[in-house]
């Protein structure tokens, strides 16, 4: 854990800190979307998986989960460049814990709209090793978080990350506050 909190402890400009963005947005944005698209029903194709496109149904619940993941993912990512001073990326995290919206419906909000995001995408041209290959990414991606940022988050922030993490879910949102 001291590399994370070593990269922790020196806060980056805004300037600095929006030069890194379109790099991440080329990977997530377009890079990925682009591999789902052309390149996972190109293996469909090439070892004869069927396809599971029904036209309407594939289109409207792909664009319905593309919006929503976008939207999260980007919410998130503008709450840690605002609110915590940091990016996404673990070499200039946040300087501040993050707590108020989306972070407040779900401890992940920008996992959650990824996965939503490219889940939509793969639903919405039909593939099947797009869904498996975003399946797999996303349990690897799920295994990190737990293993690596939540105890990096707990070493740099102690009782506060351990309160807001007993009363937060882990990455399904919760819309409504419990009574």
């Amino acid at each position: 854990m001291s590399k994370f909190t070593e990269w922790a402890k020196h806060e980056y400009s805004e300037q600095r800190r929006l030069l890194i963005l379109p790099g991440l947005a080329l990977i997530f944005v377009l890079a990925i979307p682009l591999f789902i698209i052309f390149v996972c029903p190109a293996i469909d194709k090439f070892f004869g998986f069927p396809g599971f496109y029904y036209g309407l149904p594939n289109i409207i619940a792909g664009i319905v989960l593309v919006i929503t993941g976008f939207l999260f993912a980007m919410w998130s990512i503008y709450a840690q460049f605002t609110i915590g001073r940091g990016t996404p990326i673990p070499m200039m995290p946040t300087q501040k814990l993050v707590i108020s919206r989306p972070f407040n419906y779900c401890r992940n909000p920008m996992t959650f709209g990824t996965i939503l995001l490219y889940l939509g995408i793969s639903i919405w041209i039909g593939s099947i090793t797009a869904v498996v290959i975003m399946v797999l990414l996303d349990a690897a991606l799920i295994t990190y978080i737990k293993r690596v940022e939540e105890k990096e988050l707990q070493e740099r922030y102690g009782a506060e990350y351990l309160e807001y993490k007993r009363k937060t879910p882990f990455l399904l949102p919760r819309i409504w506050k419990r009574s």
